[in-house]
């Protein structure tokens, strides 16, 4: 059996997706508009709504009882 390489991040996934937003957000910006831009400002918007829903999950409103 396999072995599973563990990669500990150095950054949170919130940072993680805020950069990566802002980065596909930057490409969006640099082509004109058409169907590519569109899809990268769709996936930008994804990214954010991951954001979102990561700070959802970790509200203390959700939390399991003690």
């Amino acid at each position: 059996m396999f072995k599973r390489r563990r990669f500990k991040q150095q950054l949170t996934l919130q940072d993680r997706l805020a950069a990566w937003s802002k980065a596909v957000q930057e490409q969006a910006a640099a082509l004109p508009a058409g169907r590519e831009r569109d899809a990268l400002i769709q996936k930008a918007r994804q990214v954010e709504i991951a954001s979102h829903l990561d700070d959802w999950a970790k509200s203390p409103g959700l939390q399991p009882p003690k």
